[in-house]
């Protein structure tokens, strides 16, 4: 069954476009939505400014939460999860890669500057809780890290 689950998770992700990234701060919960790309261990990435309050929230707490919603022919697909967040330093290249065939533009160089700017951060879930009610109803499938 758990197999199952793995599969549904990497269907949501692969299906989805933005994720709702919960974090915390000294002013209280903060909600931004980012375009990611995930791994094989259902790890996300994304870019942001180092600048947003949310970047700079998961420098102070790297606990976070968050939602990734996906549309398919009006079957309801989504996936809530909980994890820790972190600033990953350099390019990575093949990060950029997935990012931005994800966003429908050309694969970058090894030579471009892919940041402009801005920093990867990646989240690694401990729990991720499934929606799909096709195959569930709207009983929260659950997976532990």
């Amino acid at each position: 069954m758990e197999r199952d689950i793995k599969r549904l998770i990497k269907e949501v992700l692969e299906k989805g476009y933005l994720m709702s990234l919960g974090t915390v701060d000294e002013g209280g919960v903060w909600v931004s939505d980012v375009i990611y790309v995930f791994d094989d261990e259902f790890n996300l990435y994304w870019i942001s400014d180092p600048d947003t309050r949310h970047s700079k929230a998961i420098l102070r707490t790297s606990k976070v939460a968050g939602t990734i919603t996906a549309v398919d022919r009006g079957d309801e697909l989504g996936v809530q999860f909980e994890g820790t967040a972190q600033k990953i330093e350099g390019a990575r290249y093949d990060l950029a890669k997935k990012h931005l065939a994800k966003r429908n533009n050309s694969e970058p160089k090894e030579t471009d500057d892919v940041l402009q700017g801005d920093s990867w951060y990646g989240l690694k879930p401990v729990r991720i809780e499934l929606i799909h009610k096709k195959f569930f109803g709207f009983e929260k499938q659950k997976l532990e890290f």
